[in-house]
Protein backbone atom coordinates (compact mmCIF):
# COMPACT_ATOMS: atom_id res chain seq x y z
CA UNK A 1 0.00 0.00 0.00
CA UNK A 2 1.54 3.35 -1.02
CA UNK A 3 2.09 6.16 1.51
CA UNK A 4 0.07 9.19 0.72
CA UNK A 5 1.45 12.54 2.01
CA UNK A 6 -1.32 15.00 2.63
CA UNK A 7 1.13 17.88 3.57
CA UNK A 8 1.52 20.36 0.79
CA UNK A 9 4.95 20.64 -0.76
CA UNK A 10 5.01 24.41 -0.14
CA UNK A 11 4.57 23.89 3.59
CA UNK A 12 7.37 21.33 3.68
CA UNK A 13 9.71 23.62 1.79
CA UNK A 14 8.89 26.56 4.05
CA UNK A 15 9.65 24.45 7.16
CA UNK A 16 12.93 23.34 5.73
CA UNK A 17 13.74 26.91 4.78
CA UNK A 18 12.97 28.13 8.31
CA UNK A 19 15.05 25.33 9.81
CA UNK A 20 17.96 26.21 7.51
CA UNK A 21 17.66 29.90 8.35
CA UNK A 22 17.60 29.08 12.06
CA UNK A 23 20.74 27.01 11.71
CA UNK A 24 22.40 29.85 9.81
CA UNK A 25 21.38 32.32 12.52
CA UNK A 26 22.76 30.06 15.22
CA UNK A 27 26.01 29.63 13.33
CA UNK A 28 26.20 33.36 12.70
CA UNK A 29 25.63 34.04 16.39
CA UNK A 30 28.34 31.54 17.32
CA UNK A 31 30.77 33.14 14.87
CA UNK A 32 29.94 36.63 16.15
CA UNK A 33 30.41 35.52 19.75
CA UNK A 34 33.74 33.93 18.84
CA UNK A 35 34.81 37.07 17.03
CA UNK A 36 33.70 39.26 19.95
CA UNK A 37 35.61 37.08 22.47
CA UNK A 38 38.70 37.15 20.23
CA UNK A 39 38.42 40.91 19.92
CA UNK A 40 38.08 41.33 23.69
CA UNK A 41 40.99 38.97 24.28
CA UNK A 42 43.15 40.95 21.85
CA UNK A 43 42.14 44.23 23.53
CA UNK A 44 42.97 42.85 26.98
CA UNK A 45 46.34 41.62 25.75
CA UNK A 46 47.02 44.99 24.13
CA UNK A 47 46.28 46.75 27.39
CA UNK A 48 48.54 44.35 29.26
CA UNK A 49 51.31 44.91 26.69
CA UNK A 50 50.84 48.68 26.96
CA UNK A 51 51.13 48.49 30.74
CA UNK A 52 54.28 46.38 30.43
CA UNK A 53 55.70 48.85 27.92
CA UNK A 54 55.00 51.72 30.30
CA UNK A 55 56.67 49.86 33.17
CA UNK A 56 59.68 49.04 30.98
CA UNK A 57 59.93 52.65 29.82
CA UNK A 58 59.69 53.87 33.41
CA UNK A 59 62.43 51.47 34.49
CA UNK A 60 64.57 52.51 31.52
CA UNK A 61 64.19 56.16 32.51
CA UNK A 62 65.10 55.33 36.09
CA UNK A 63 68.11 53.30 34.95
CA UNK A 64 69.24 56.13 32.66
CA UNK A 65 68.94 58.58 35.54
CA UNK A 66 70.90 56.23 37.80
CA UNK A 67 73.61 55.86 35.14
CA UNK A 68 73.73 59.62 34.70
CA UNK A 69 74.06 60.13 38.46
CA UNK A 70 76.76 57.47 38.59
CA UNK A 71 78.68 59.19 35.79
CA UNK A 72 78.33 62.53 37.58
CA UNK A 73 79.60 60.94 40.78
CA UNK A 74 82.53 59.43 38.89
CA UNK A 75 83.31 62.82 37.38
CA UNK A 76 83.12 64.48 40.79
CA UNK A 77 85.25 61.70 42.27
CA UNK A 78 87.88 62.22 39.57
CA UNK A 79 87.87 65.97 40.20
CA UNK A 80 88.19 65.39 43.95
CA UNK A 81 91.07 62.95 43.40
CA UNK A 82 92.87 65.45 41.20
CA UNK A 83 92.30 68.17 43.78
CA UNK A 84 93.53 65.89 46.56
CA UNK A 85 96.65 64.97 44.58
CA UNK A 86 97.32 68.62 43.80
CA UNK A 87 96.85 69.54 47.45
CA UNK A 88 99.10 66.69 48.52
CA UNK A 89 101.78 67.87 46.13
CA UNK A 90 101.49 71.37 47.50
CA UNK A 91 101.52 70.28 51.12
CA UNK A 92 104.06 67.50 50.65
CA UNK A 93 106.35 68.26 47.69
CA UNK A 94 108.67 65.44 48.75
CA UNK A 95 107.08 62.09 49.77
CA UNK A 96 107.84 61.16 53.35
CA UNK A 97 109.16 57.79 52.29
CA UNK A 98 111.70 59.53 50.04
CA UNK A 99 112.68 61.93 52.83
CA UNK A 100 113.13 59.02 55.24
CA UNK A 101 115.17 57.19 52.62
CA UNK A 102 117.40 60.25 52.21
CA UNK A 103 117.91 60.49 55.98
CA UNK A 104 118.76 56.78 56.06
CA UNK A 105 121.19 57.05 53.16
CA UNK A 106 123.24 59.67 54.99
CA UNK A 107 123.60 57.67 58.22
CA UNK A 108 127.26 57.08 59.15
CA UNK A 109 128.33 53.64 60.29
CA UNK A 110 126.92 52.80 63.72
CA UNK A 111 124.33 55.62 63.73
CA UNK A 112 120.63 54.76 63.97
CA UNK A 113 117.44 56.81 64.01
CA UNK A 114 115.04 56.63 66.93
CA UNK A 115 112.41 59.24 66.17
CA UNK A 116 111.43 61.47 63.28
CA UNK A 117 108.71 64.08 63.21
CA UNK A 118 107.57 66.48 60.49
CA UNK A 119 105.66 69.66 61.29
CA UNK A 120 104.42 72.23 58.79
CA UNK A 121 104.35 75.80 60.01
CA UNK A 122 103.74 79.21 58.58
CA UNK A 123 106.93 81.24 58.07
CA UNK A 124 107.74 83.91 60.57
CA UNK A 125 106.64 87.32 59.49
CA UNK A 126 109.44 89.82 59.40
CA UNK A 127 108.78 93.29 60.72
CA UNK A 128 108.27 95.67 57.85
CA UNK A 129 110.63 98.60 57.65
CA UNK A 130 109.21 101.93 56.56
CA UNK A 131 110.60 102.68 53.09
CA UNK A 132 112.73 105.79 52.88
CA UNK A 133 112.13 106.47 49.19
CA UNK A 134 109.41 106.14 46.57
CA UNK A 135 111.42 103.48 44.73
CA UNK A 136 111.70 101.31 47.85
CA UNK A 137 108.02 101.87 48.58
CA UNK A 138 107.11 100.67 45.07
CA UNK A 139 109.38 97.62 45.46
CA UNK A 140 107.75 96.82 48.80
CA UNK A 141 104.29 96.98 47.19
CA UNK A 142 105.40 94.64 44.40
CA UNK A 143 106.79 92.14 46.89
CA UNK A 144 103.60 92.31 48.96
CA UNK A 145 101.47 91.71 45.84
CA UNK A 146 103.64 88.76 44.82
CA UNK A 147 103.32 87.24 48.28
CA UNK A 148 99.53 87.70 48.15
CA UNK A 149 99.32 85.81 44.85
CA UNK A 150 101.19 82.81 46.26
CA UNK A 151 98.92 80.23 47.90
CA UNK A 152 99.27 79.68 51.63
CA UNK A 153 100.15 76.02 51.08
CA UNK A 154 103.29 76.92 49.18
CA UNK A 155 104.36 79.28 51.95
CA UNK A 156 104.32 76.54 54.59
CA UNK A 157 107.67 75.47 56.01
CA UNK A 158 108.35 71.82 56.86
CA UNK A 159 110.31 71.52 60.11
CA UNK A 160 112.00 68.21 60.84
CA UNK A 161 112.97 66.90 64.30
CA UNK A 162 115.44 64.00 64.30
CA UNK A 163 116.45 61.84 67.24
CA UNK A 164 119.02 59.07 67.07
CA UNK A 165 121.89 57.15 68.64
CA UNK A 166 125.58 57.33 67.69
CA UNK A 167 128.78 55.78 69.06
CA UNK A 168 130.38 59.20 69.56
CA UNK A 169 130.08 62.87 68.70
CA UNK A 170 132.28 62.31 65.65
CA UNK A 171 129.53 60.31 63.97
CA UNK A 172 126.98 62.95 65.00
CA UNK A 173 129.10 65.66 63.40
CA UNK A 174 129.55 63.54 60.27
CA UNK A 175 125.78 63.02 60.06
CA UNK A 176 125.15 66.76 60.40
CA UNK A 177 127.69 67.45 57.65
CA UNK A 178 126.05 64.93 55.31
CA UNK A 179 122.57 66.29 55.95
CA UNK A 180 123.78 69.85 55.40
CA UNK A 181 125.09 68.87 51.95
CA UNK A 182 121.80 67.13 51.06
CA UNK A 183 119.69 68.65 48.28
CA UNK A 184 116.52 68.19 50.35
CA UNK A 185 117.42 69.74 53.69
CA UNK A 186 118.41 73.14 54.93
CA UNK A 187 119.29 74.75 58.29
CA UNK A 188 120.52 71.51 59.89
CA UNK A 189 121.39 72.21 63.53
CA UNK A 190 122.32 70.22 66.62
CA UNK A 191 119.93 70.66 69.54
CA UNK A 192 121.61 68.39 72.07
CA UNK A 193 123.89 65.39 72.38
CA UNK A 194 123.81 63.47 75.66
CA UNK A 195 125.61 60.42 76.91
CA UNK A 196 123.45 57.31 77.14
CA UNK A 197 124.50 54.01 78.66
CA UNK A 198 123.23 50.58 77.66
CA UNK A 199 123.67 47.70 80.11
CA UNK A 200 126.20 49.80 82.07
CA UNK A 201 128.99 48.81 79.68
CA UNK A 202 128.23 50.42 76.34
CA UNK A 203 128.07 54.18 76.01
CA UNK A 204 126.28 55.94 73.18
CA UNK A 205 125.44 59.52 72.34
CA UNK A 206 121.76 60.30 72.07
CA UNK A 207 121.37 63.32 69.85
CA UNK A 208 118.61 65.60 68.61
CA UNK A 209 118.75 67.55 65.36
CA UNK A 210 116.50 70.04 63.67
CA UNK A 211 116.29 70.78 59.95
CA UNK A 212 113.99 72.26 57.35
CA UNK A 213 112.86 70.90 54.03
CA UNK A 214 114.10 73.10 51.24
CA UNK A 215 111.48 75.00 49.33
CA UNK A 216 110.90 74.51 45.62
CA UNK A 217 112.36 71.01 45.68
CA UNK A 218 111.55 69.12 42.50
CA UNK A 219 112.48 65.45 42.28
CA UNK A 220 112.15 63.39 39.15
CA UNK A 221 111.07 59.75 39.11
CA UNK A 222 114.68 58.76 38.51
CA UNK A 223 115.79 60.73 41.59
CA UNK A 224 113.13 59.09 43.76
CA UNK A 225 114.02 55.61 42.47
CA UNK A 226 117.73 56.22 43.06
CA UNK A 227 117.12 57.44 46.62
CA UNK A 228 114.88 54.48 47.46
CA UNK A 229 117.23 51.91 45.93
CA UNK A 230 120.14 53.37 47.84
CA UNK A 231 118.07 53.30 51.03
CA UNK A 232 117.36 49.58 50.56
CA UNK A 233 121.08 48.89 50.13
CA UNK A 234 121.85 51.00 53.19
CA UNK A 235 119.37 49.02 55.30
CA UNK A 236 120.86 45.70 54.18
CA UNK A 237 124.40 46.90 54.80
CA UNK A 238 123.60 48.46 58.15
Amino acid sequence: MANINFVPDDYVQSNESRRTNLIYLVLFAVVMIALGSSFMTIKIRQRACNLKDKLVNTKMVQIQQAIKQFEELQTKRGAMMRTALTTAELLEPVPRSVLLASLTNNLPTGVSLLKLSLVQKEPRRTTSVTPTSKYKAAQAKKEAAAQANISQEKLLETHIDIEGMAPSDLQVAAYIERLSSSSLLDDVALVESKEHKIEESTTFRRFKLTAMLRKDVHLTKEDIKRIRDRAENTVWNF
